[in-house]
């Protein structure tokens, strides 16, 4: 994506009063601060279960839900089907944060998550979700995802810069 390097800080939303407080965040290069403002925020569980079955299922849907990448580590873990469900509720919850669904031609594999060299999970975007992104003014994006034995859950922030 275009436009400045940038590491958000942390913005807090009053779910009380229904308001943001913008807190600046600072270029890598530390010479300018720019108030970022959550773009949107989105949440999503699923049974694990349910992802392994329909993985066994549905023929190709590996490769149409997932990137190359996302599929190679998730089948280098003793239970794939964990990781593959979780990275699953990260595209559901990344396209809610979005705010439009499945509307524009956005593709699950548009949407990647990649561990870095610490393990953290990392957001990667791809053709029309790219796109929108862009034209959005999205400069930030974080997830978190979770698992059981049973359930993986995702949660995204999309972040953008204010003037």
């Amino acid at each position: 994506m275009s436009g400045p390097s940038i590491r958000p800080s942390s913005a807090v939303f009053d779910f009380w009063a229904g308001s943001f407080i913008i807190l600046p965040v600072v270029s890598k290069n530390r010479r300018k601060a720019y108030n970022a403002l959550i773009f949107g925020a989105g949440t999503d569980i699923i049974e694990v279960q349910r992802v392994e079955d329909k993985l066994v299922r549905t023929e190709n849907l590996k490769t149409k839900l997932f990137t190359p990448t996302e599929v190679a580590y998730c089948e280098s873990k003793h239970r794939p089907g964990m990781h593959f469900a979780a990275r699953f509720a990260a595209k559901e919850a990344f396209l809610k944060a979005m705010g439009t669904g499945w509307t524009g031609g956005h593709k699950f594999s548009d949407i990647e998550v990649v561990n870095n060299a610490k393990g953290k999970p990392v957001l990667f975007v791809h053709g029309k979700v790219k796109e929108f992104c862009e034209a959005h003014g999205i400069t930030a994006m974080e997830v978190s995802l979770t698992h059981i034995k049973d359930l993986a859950s995702a949660v995204v922030v999309l972040e953008k810069i204010t003037s």
